[in-house]
């Protein structure tokens, strides 16, 4: 704990656990094997098992039909009795909230703390991507007798009852806010339980999102420009860039103020020293497109309120998706912030877990938070 005191002020957070459902990877020690070991987590189809999902002939026939996806084990089983489920209960309820739930308590768990006993506030901040399994799975098939329950069955699904669910289930008395800002929603998350935490209003928080798809084993249709692959690769930063493909998984962290976590003897996986969040405005080509300019502020933002000099930050977890239009600006915007403190170069390396795993939306931001405190854990 020695090694953090340098580090200790008032503004900084401790991560003290963390949880996950990643693709190839049912939880944090093999995801960190898998990154370790370059292991990019994309399954290859063949069509018995395409078919066996529910894809039609007409798709596999179909030149740019993508037989790839990222695929996270065992998304159809809960502990339903565990969390005081009904067995129709937990059916109706979205895997995205089911394993959520799950990961939430496991990271608590890893961080040494019982959530029904720990004297102070607990929060918590999630969010998650579009709910398919009710889409495709639960609205195709009400009967009459779930339809008379149609609201009982919306709010197992519905984001908006996301925290406050997992909050109900762990006896958390803190902050419980459904975060929903697209790809950044878990690390806007993180960053909105760091002040919680700041301000007092929580002694510790989980920040987290999650993302999966249903039906979860079926490849995609590639259209030309669009952000995904043509191949089911995404590699980011590279002259044989393409674009991304979508991830599947789940991941949470635990937050206390790093003061507190020494004073406590947790395990600190990493420290945040300091975020910062922004929008571009219009200034860009639309509203889903990202800006070098907008970058570049919440970039020097970021580290403004960390306090750090750009020449000691040796590693950046980027977005990094892959894409012509996104890859580029954040190397920009990048280089430009960092130019105006330093002419050195080749001191900083960079990465993006989105070439291992995909681009897990809801969850992105945090399975990126994760890998960067891993390496730091490891001392990578």
């Amino acid at each position: 704990m020695a090694g953090f005191d340098e580090l200790n002020d008032a503004n900084s957070v401790a991560i003290v656990g963390m949880s996950g459902r990643f693709p190839g990877a049912n939880g944090i020690d093999t995801f960190w094997d898998n990154l370790k070991n370059g292991v990019e987590s994309v399954h290859f189809f063949n069509d018995e098992e395409l078919i066996k999902s529910g894809v039609n002939q007409s798709s596999l026939e179909n030149p740019n039909y993508v037989k790839a996806a990222t695929v996270v084990k065992d998304i159809d089983l809960f502990d339903a009795h565990f969390f005081g489920f009904t067995p129709r209960e937990a059916e109706l309820t979205d895997p995205q909230h089911r394993l959520l739930l799950e990961c939430a308590w496991e990271a608590i768990e890893q961080a040494g703390y019982d959530t029904q006993t720990y004297p102070g506030k607990i929060g918590i901040f999630a969010g998650a991507s579009v709910n398919t399994y009710f889409l495709f799975n639960l609205l195709p098939n009400l009967d009459r007798a779930e339809q008379g329950h149609f609201i009982a069955t919306l709010m197992q699904n519905q984001h908006d009852f996301l925290a406050t669910r997992i909050s109900y289930e762990l006896n958390l008395r803190g902050p419980s806010v459904n975060v929903q800002t697209a790809c950044s929603t878990s690390l806007v998350a993180v960053h909105l339980a760091c002040q919680s935490l700041l301000t007092g209003e929580s002694d510790m928080v989980l920040a987290g999102g999650s993302a999966l798809n249903v039906p979860h084993e079926t490849g995609y249709l590639y259209q030309k420009d669009s952000i995904l692959s043509p191949d089911g690769h995404c590699r980011a930063f590279d002259a044989k860039a393409q674009g991304t493909i979508d991830g599947n998984g789940v991941s949470v962290v635990v937050l206390k103020r790093l003061e507190n976590a020494i004073a406590d003897r947790d395990h600190i996986y990493a420290v945040i020293k300091g975020s910062a969040i922004n929008n571009d405005g219009s200034v860009k080509v639309g509203y889903t497109a990202p800006s070098v300019e907008g970058q570049m502020d919440v970039i020097a933002e970021a580290l403004a309120m960390a306090d750090v000099e750009p020449e000691t930050v040796s590693y950046i977890e980027t977005h990094g998706t892959g894409t012509a239009l996104g890859d580029p600006i954040e190397i920009a915007a990048l280089t430009n912030v960092f130019r105006q403190y330093t002419d050195k170069t080749e001191f900083c390396a960079i990465g993006s877990v989105k070439t291992n795993v995909g681009h897990m939306d809801a969850a992105a931001g945090v399975t990126s938070l994760i890998k960067a405190s891993l390496a730091l854990n490891h001392q990578l």
